[in-house]
């Protein structure tokens, strides 16, 4: 290894020792404690994921950790392009020359940050959870270290953590502006001020940088976003083909977030306008945008594989806040960006999601199973002043009770409901800012 690059590596050695701890937003985000184990670290960019590692880090020294024995460092340095694995035994090495009493009767944490710039990476954490007394967090870039990759590199192990756009709750705090009480315990002025925050994020979304931006400049952020992402996270990644079906997928699938979508319908629509894709095509590129967490998709609940396949999945953008940017009309639509919100926070509370279509042909917008087995029915409607449209939403509910006893449904509204309506007492009925507002439980 020449001097140069040991020098930079040393460099980085001391300032992951010495560097302060950054003052951020705390992220609501449960960490696995699975001893032996690397945490990967994963999500859309920007979504504070490097964050998130140094809130790890401040737990840690909080918990009696020494700081001498928590380090980080950030492998997004040009003079450190193109190295392998040898760079970080080296790191390793030299740590432990200057604190050699740790190796034999302390935990040395290590939080590598853009790791996927260090060919051989995976080779190098596998060997030293086998014969080092470490516990290792790596975290990088969608376009090199996505999920699934982790989970075949790491050859199970590592545990994934993903980290989305703040919530709600998140964006509350990062603002200052934290009810500090339960929703039934606020008065009415403080609710007011909670759902007039509500409506903003779901204008907003929940990207930390995209907090508090005028109008114009919120817009360029989030573009700049989904340019960069489809760019290197897919484009270039995956070296595709064909950029401009790609584009019309990306486009489609973005401005109509909770609406039905096809592959077959989609190919059929493309080779109407000349557009020569195949169905196998369309299908990585669908793939290819959920890891580059550009979007999440829900298919039907069904205990048949291939009823799951045949039936058409639904297609959300990860945060509310990139919805306008693919509104046509120039008009906001709320339930979209609430049924948005609300699919991405079951996803943040570890849910396992699904929609559901009823024996009567009605949907439920969300099957959610949690991670201690607990199911809740979500339907999410954001204009009750309607009352066909009420009962509609709670007919569906009922039907899905049903054939789900166990189930708890739940109505998710955006205004309140019309005092002349009757809702079946086992629905549970709350107002979006409520649920919310609600613990996620995160330990």
């Amino acid at each position: 290894m020449k001097g140069e690059m040991r020098g930079a590596i040393e460099e980085k050695l001391a300032n992951g020792l010495a560097a302060e701890i950054p003052v951020l937003t705390r992220r609501e985000i449960r960490l696995p404690q699975i001893p032996g184990k690397a945490v990967a670290v994963v999500g859309m960019r920007r979504s504070g994921k490097t964050s998130f590692l140094w809130q790890c880090l401040s737990d840690l020294l909080k918990s009696g950790a020494r700081r001498e024995t928590l380090l980080y460092v950030n492998f997004e340095d040009d003079r450190l392009a193109g190295v392998d694995a040898s760079v970080l035994s080296y790191l390793l090495e030299a740590y432990y020359r200057l604190y050699p009493g740790v190796r034999e009767r302390e935990t040395l944490t290590l939080f590598l940050d853009e790791i996927q710039l260090v060919m051989g990476w995976e080779t190098f954490v596998r060997r030293i959870l086998d014969s080092e007394n470490v516990r290792v967090f790596l975290s990088g870039s969608s376009a090199r270290m996505l999920s699934r990759e982790v989970a075949t590199s790491m050859r199970g192990r590592a545990v994934e953590v993903a980290v989305y756009p703040f919530s709600f709750r998140e964006v509350l705090a990062h603002r200052g502006e934290s009810p500090g009480k339960p929703w039934g315990l606020l008065p009415k002025g403080d609710r007011s001020g909670a759902e007039y925050a509500f409506v903003r994020y779901l204008n907003v979304g929940g990207f930390p940088e995209a907090q508090g931006l005028e109008l114009r400049d919120h817009r360029l952020l989030m573009q700049s976003y989904v340019d960069v992402a489809v760019l290197r996270d897919v484009i270039e990644r995956h070296a595709v083909s064909n950029p401009i079906a790609l584009r019309w997928l990306q486009r489609h699938l973005l401005s109509a977030p909770a609406a039905p979508f096809s592959i077959q319908k989609f190919y059929d629509a493309l080779r109407s306008q000349g557009l020569p894709v195949s169905k196998d095509t369309l299908h990585a590129y669908l793939s290819h945008f959920e890891d580059a967490f550009l979007l999440r998709t829900t298919s039907m609940l069904s205990a048949s594989e291939r009823q799951r396949m045949v039936n058409p999945r639904k297609a959300y953008p990860i945060d509310p806040g990139l919805i306008p940017l693919y509104e046509r009309m120039g008009r906001g639509n709320v339930g979209q960006s609430l049924e948005t919100a609300v699919l991405v926070e079951l996803l943040r509370r570890g849910c396992e999601v699904h929609y559901l279509r009823t024996a009567g042909g009605h949907e439920v917008d969300f099957h959610a199973v949690d991670g201690m087995g607990r199911v809740i029915l979500v339907q999410v409607c954001a204009d009750v002043s309607d009352l066909s449209t009420f009962e509609r939403e709670v007919r569906a509910l009922v039907e899905a009770h049903q054939s789900h006893p166990k189930a708890q449904p739940v109505l998710i509204v955006h205004n309140p409901l019309p005092n002349a309506v009757e809702v079946p007492e086992f629905v549970e009925v709350k107002h979006a800012v409520q649920w919310f507002l609600e613990d996620p439980v995160v330990h």
